[in-house]
């Protein structure tokens, strides 16, 4: 007997062995992605004035590494379901790498917010195939579960840590080693992975779709140009056109897609409502508590004077929490389905926005941190929710797409919050930053209520038709 079960049980230990070494790799790589994403939060002031940015530029600068995430998710997911995930996950570590530490070198802003847009798109090949390498390596749905709990751990572990290992390093030598440190760290990685990841894909790889890559991310980089460029002043014609440029290149996309036998994206994807729901809750995930939460360091250094690390302990209350609870996802009941944590988790998110609006008359800085700790608590259950109906929404062979779908509805999402938040601060009445941040939370909260509506709609159990006969 025991002949014959011990081969059994060291191939069992070797697999749960690859498992989590996935596991370990995905998820600081996710925080990593995270990390670099808050980069700027902390150092643009310094960056800004070693490399002459104005307030055109800083908005760029913030926004550029979203733009690239978002056109590169969802053909990063398609290359890394046909041609390897692990490929596709080494050379976006190995990209982010080497960007960052040529940002580090940078002499002009325009350099730096192009490689910030290349930093973008190898994170979004990191997001993309990430999910997808942890749908192989976890098959079964209770562990893959507690996979996924882990990597939104890591998505707000990265989003605490970044703002205060920035602080730390630009203490310690200015921006440019905060950069040049994150690259080190990204590369260090990727050697890493390349080491020790299996390689995973679907059976048949599908032909490269270079007419929907190009629209798609033509498309999307224009409609994310355009929020940037709304915040500046006299842009109003550049925007309309970026706007109207972007939709032509989106239903070109469709178009192209429809007419394919093997299409990068599925357009029929769209028809399942689980698909649809959790596209829509990542969309307003981003677009409410991401967005809101992304600006409210800057916007209690602006109001209270509080230093960049200050700022970044305070956002921990949002931050951590959701790390924590991400974590705690794997012990909800049976009956706590992703479905319904997505809705109870984005009206909960809601509630915590709207509780910062008035922050400042329940005790100044101090009053940010309930609403921070609720938006926080219910983000990480969230997320951990989002990631599991990412994957179990597509067909196996798609899980890279499915995550690549989702993280792009969430890019986007946050590019549309941060946008509203920026213009509502900027244009406050009397340029009272905390009216501005009000009005802000409370139109963020109704996004999040909103997605929270509308995921409801589509993720509600539809009835089982009857038998025939």
């Amino acid at each position: 007997m025991t002949s014959t079960s011990s081969p059994d049980a060291h191939r069992d230990a070797g697999a749960q062995r690859e498992a989590t070494q996935a596991l370990t790799i995905v998820s600081l790589a996710t925080a990593l992605v995270l990390v670099v994403f808050t980069l700027p939060l902390t150092t643009l002031a310094a960056t800004s004035e070693a490399l002459g940015a104005g307030a055109g530029a800083q908005a760029w600068i913030l926004s550029a590494m979203p733009l690239g995430c978002a056109i590169g998710l969802l053909p990063g997911g398609a290359l890394a379901d046909d041609y390897g995930r692990k490929r596709v996950f080494v050379a976006g570590l190995a990209i982010m790498g080497a960007t960052l530490a040529a940002g580090g070198l940078a002499t002009g802003p325009v350099p730096l917010i192009l490689l910030r847009v290349a930093q973008g798109m190898g994170g979004s090949g990191i997001m993309a195939a990430g999910l997808g390498l942890l749908a192989q390596s976890f098959p079964d749905p209770t562990r893959r579960r507690h996979a996924t709990g882990i990597w939104a751990m890591a998505l707000g572990a990265g989003v605490a840590a970044g703002p205060l290992l920035a602080a730390a390093l630009e203490v310690l030598g200015g921006w440019v080693v905060v950069y040049l440190v994150e690259g080190i760290i990204s590369l260090t990685l990727a050697a890493a992975a390349h080491r020790i990841l299996r390689e995973s894909h679907a059976g048949t790889p599908r032909p490269l779709d270079l007419g929907g890559t190009v629209t798609l991310g033509g498309g999307i980089a224009s409609l994310l140009a355009a929020m940037t460029q709304a915040r500046g002043a006299n842009s109003g014609t550049l925007v309309m056109g970026l706007i109207a440029l972007g939709l032509i290149l989106l239903t070109t996309f469709v178009v192209i897609e429809k007419r394919r036998s093997a299409p990068m994206l599925d357009l029929d994807l769209f028809r399942r409502p689980d698909f649809t729901g959790a596209t829509l809750g990542a969309y307003f995930s981003g677009a409410g508590v991401l967005g809101l939460m992304s600006v409210s360091a800057t916007v209690l250094e602006r109001a209270y004077g509080l230093s960049p690390v200050i700022g970044a302990l305070v956002l921990m209350a949002w931050s951590a929490t959701s790390s924590v609870t991400a974590m705690g996802a794997r012990y909800l009941p049976e009956s706590a389905t992703p479905p319904r944590v997505i809705v109870a988790g984005l009206l909960a998110c809601g509630i915590g926005q709207f509780a910062t609006g008035f922050a400042d008359e329940m005790g100044g800085v101090i009053g940010f941190v309930p609403g921070m700790l609720l938006a926080g608590a219910a983000n990480g259950y969230l997320n951990a929710a989002l990631g599991q109906q990412a994957i179990a929404s597509v067909p196996p062979r798609d899980a890279a797409i499915g995550s690549g779908a989702n993280n792009t509805a969430r890019y986007l999402g946050s590019a549309t919050g941060l946008t509203l938040v920026a213009l509502m601060i900027a244009n406050a009445p009397g340029g009272d930053i905390l009216v501005g941040w009000r009005q802000a939370a409370i139109v963020s909260a109704g996004l999040s209520v909103l997605g929270a509506a509308l995921c409801l709609v589509t993720l509600r159990p539809r009835r089982k038709e009857p038998e025939p006969g």
